[in-house]
């Protein structure tokens, strides 16, 4: 069962470790080598794209999450015509299929001149993760009782106060779990960093597809550099593992 998740994650490592004459025949000599790191590392371009990715990725989570917490929240606790028109919305958005938001982004960022900055591919992610991750929210808060909530009203708490002293903490683990899905998500995205970005804003994704050449394919770099783009992904996972999953258990 995880030998086709396993395989294509071993042979890209091994591809990195390879010398690019020998990418193609791994039979062919037992030569390894951590030259295609060092090299791909050299590239200027691959550190900015390296920083432009983790800021993208940790900027849009912390935004999308300051909005879809209170969302989550929201959905969760009221009802009425604001609360439903907001579930609706975001069920709308979330039926339209991704590839036909490009388009229309492309165009509107090209309008209000912010193609190729941060902030014209910041809001597109803020956006797709408010709509994605309100409904998730709104699961993390439905399995927390709202006695403890209620207790608090007695004792003088206003909503909001209720909310971020009780509601909050108690969703932290959910939160947690958000934001690496939400960061995971924004680091490995492609098709936005290709169309709403250029040479000031490339991601490091978008930089990897450039190891495509119209003469053939740097296979050995392209894999050390999706090598090394595990990393911060891995260490992120890691560093909240217990919170992850205390987060799929509510």
């Amino acid at each position: 069962m995880i030998l086709p998740l396993v395989f294509p994650v071993a042979w890209m490592v091994l591809t990195a470790l390879r010398p690019a004459s020998g990418v193609f025949y791994v039979h062919r000599g037992t030569e390894f080598t951590l030259g295609n790191f060092a090299e791909a590392l050299a590239k200027p371009e691959m550190k900015e794209a390296f920083v432009n990715s983790a800021l993208i990725a940790t900027l849009a989570t912390v935004f999308s999450l300051a909005v879809t917490i209170t969302s989550g929240y929201m959905l969760s606790r009221f009802s009425g015509a604001a609360s439903n028109l907001w579930f609706g919305l975001i069920y709308l958005f979330r039926c339209i299929p991704y590839i036909s938001w490009v388009i229309p982004l492309y165009l509107l960022t090209q309008w209000l001149g912010i193609l190729d900055t941060y902030l014209g591919l910041l809001l597109p992610h803020i956006a797709i993760h408010i709509c994605f991750f309100s409904w998730i929210m709104k699961g993390f808060f439905d399995g927390i009782e709202p006695e403890a909530e209620y207790a608090a009203y007695i004792d003088g708490c206003s909503r909001w106060g209720a909310f971020f002293r009780i509601a909050v903490p108690m969703a932290t683990p959910g939160i947690v779990a958000l934001f690496i899905l939400s960061w995971l998500y924004t680091w490995n995205e492609f098709l936005f960093a290709l169309i709403l970005t250029g040479s000031r804003t490339t991601m490091l994704t978008v930089r990897m597809a450039q190891f495509v050449h119209e003469t053939g394919i740097e296979w050995h770099l392209m894999s050390a550099t999706a090598v090394m783009a595990i990393g911060p992904a891995l260490i992120v996972t890691l560093f909240a593992q217990e919170y992850v999953v205390k987060g799929l258990k509510i």
